[in-house]
């Protein structure tokens, strides 16, 4: 009997790490509903082949930066207690390509293939595990001394900026470095509309994700006794939120409305193990209506030519996730309490600006050593056709 526990936490996190897998199928299509129809099998190919080099290079150097243990063990030393820490790893690595599928939402239709297969093993390998280690295993002392500071370290249960605000921000820094797409935005001072090639397939991707994010956040216990219905319906509610905020400052735009939700369960994975529902229908309200604005003024006023709008959805709402962790995590609003509100913000400065730097040095440097950006006639010809040789539609004029 006392293998029950062990054996049910390594089904537990299974399951857990199945369905934040499956998400990364809800960030291939959101991409591909995206996208113009020239660059769909690109941002196919792009997605599981970042998952690869995300494995490889989590599982050679990542893990170890962040956690201090790596799998360079007999199979024997690595399987005891049912391999649970392998499946630890499987769940987290699931988190960690994340990273790179994020970023591939923004810099999409114009980034070389092999320079962003290399900026993935890098984050993923070196920068990534660098904040995470801090947040969630306490490396460098830092979580100490906000405790000691502020009463309280940085809570991040589930990756609102951890995962989300760090990607995000990391892709601004990309998609900057990259410029916008050729013909975006014309001389003459217009905005030449580039409009989804699918919105079926940006919906099918959107509720994958929102799905497969159930698994992200709840599951985000690790183990049985951790698990939390709280998690669940703050998550549903976030959501919600989300939707409905997105639907009344979106106009019934299909692409906000569909990306509403997911913006909500960006900004509830921080503290939605701490929040009342009403607490996280706020939070994920907030998040849908910044979403909203932020990738109209990108995209419109400031001329931020981010295809998925990825920074306001992962960078901003991740970062208002994190504040809001704080501020609806309170018991004066109806939260479970045991949080600084001083700390959330601190931590969220501190993710935003290793972010910044860590997409300066690696996109900057890549920019500058081999070139990021497709040449202009590959990008007029289409990802598809220029890099793999072939179309989502062959046989189609």
């Amino acid at each position: 009997m006392t293998d029950i526990p062990s054996s049910a936490d390594v089904l537990f996190l299974l399951l857990g790490a199945c369905m934040v897998l499956a998400m990364h199928a809800g960030f291939a299509f959101l991409e591909v509903g995206t996208v113009r129809a020239k660059n769909q099998v690109n941002a196919l190919v792009k997605i599981i082949t970042d998952f690869a080099a995300s494995t490889l290079a989590y599982f050679v150097v990542g893990y170890a930066i962040a956690y201090g243990n790596g799998f360079f063990a007999s199979a024997e030393q690595l399987s005891l207690d049912h391999g649970y820490g392998l499946v630890k790893f499987f769940f987290l690595l699931t988190f960690a390509a994340a990273i790179p599928a994020i970023i591939s939402g923004g810099i999409a239709e114009r980034a070389r293939f092999y320079p962003q297969f290399t900026a993935t093993l890098l984050l993923v390998g070196l920068a990534y595990p660098t904040f995470e280690g801090i947040v969630w295993n306490g490396n460098w002392q830092i979580q100490a001394w906000l405790q000691a500071t502020f009463g309280q370290p940085f809570h991040d249960f589930a990756g609102s900026l951890v995962v989300h605000g760090f990607g995000g921000w990391v892709a601004l820094v990309a998609v900057l470095l990259l410029g916008a797409r050729r013909g975006r935005y014309p001389r003459h001072g217009a905005v030449a509309a580039h409009p989804p090639s699918s919105i079926p397939f940006l919906a099918l991707g959107s509720w994958t994700l929102t799905v497969g994010w159930f698994g992200f956040n709840v599951m985000s216990a690790q183990t049985l006794d951790g698990i939390s219905g709280l998690v669940a319906v703050n998550s549903l509610m976030a959501m919600v939120g989300g939707i409905l905020a997105a639907m009344a400052l979106g106009r019934n735009d299909p692409g906000f409305i569909h990306n509403g939700p997911l913006a909500g369960l960006v900004a509830v994975c921080a503290g939605s193990d701490l929040m009342h529902p009403i607490g996280a229908l706020a939070t994920g309200a907030v998040a849908g209506a910044l979403f909203v604005v932020l990738f109209t003024q990108t995209q419109n006023r400031w001329r931020i030519d981010d295809v998925l709008g990825v920074w306001p959805l992962h960078g901003i709402c991740g970062a208002w996730g994190g504040i809001a962790a704080g501020l609806f995590g309170q018991p004066a609003l109806g939260g479970l309490g045991g949080i600084s509100l001083a700390s959330q913000c601190a931590g969220t400065l501190l993710g935003i600006v290793l972010a910044l730097i860590a997409g300066t040095v690696i996109y900057g440097g890549l920019k500058a050593i081999v070139g990021i950006r497709l040449s202009e006639e590959q990008e007029f010809e289409g990802a598809d056709l220029s890099l793999h040789k072939i179309s989502a539609t062959p046989g189609r004029d």
